[in-house]
């Protein structure tokens, strides 16, 4: 079974360039064209991807992120969200490796077992970077306005945040 696995890219990759020879398609040239295009979609990427992790460890050193962290902590409360999550909360609509740094800060402090733990590890399951996909794809796509994405999607996050939550303490506790 291991070796069917281990073989399955290599056989695709044939079968692609086969289909290619047999529809007369000068296989190598399309390779070379998409990988052009595709460096191309990386230039227009990279700048706000480079923006949007600077402010994020910008924010992170400045202290910024823990002071937030206690304003919204009383309303969080309300939600059923644990208040030691606030950071996990403010950074992952925002980067998608801050978020792990902090989520692995969690558990290492409060234990995988934990309710905290659990909680912050649920929670970077079922929630999205937000601010960073929309960078890349509304980039890629060249859309400048993003209109109702951004509220609608941290709506999402926020129901995620909570159903995260409440789904730990149900199962859990």
């Amino acid at each position: 079974m291991d070796l069917i696995f281990t073989m399955l890219v290599p056989l695709i990759i044939a079968v692609v360039a086969l289909y290619g020879m047999l529809r007369r398609v000068d296989v190598y040239d399309a390779l070379v064209q998409g990988a052009g295009d595709g460096l191309g979609v990386l230039i227009r990427i990279v700048p706000p991807l480079i923006g949007l992790l600077t402010a994020v460890y910008m924010l992170r050193a400045s202290g910024a992120l823990e002071l937030a962290g206690e304003a919204l902590s009383p309303v969080l409360a309300r939600l059923g969200i644990p208040a030691e999550t606030i950071a996990l909360l403010l950074v992952r609509p925002v980067s998608g490796s801050a978020a792990l740094g902090v989520g692995a800060e969690l558990i290492q402090t409060y234990g995988p077992d934990s309710l905290i733990g659990r909680t912050a590890a649920v929670m970077l399951g079922s929630t999205e970077t937000t601010f960073y996909t929309i960078a890349v794809y509304f980039g890629a796509a060249g859309i400048v306005k993003t209109r109702y994405a951004v509220p609608a999607a941290l709506c999402a996050d926020l129901a995620g945040f909570m159903a995260a939550a409440w789904a730990v303490r149900v199962l859990f506790e």
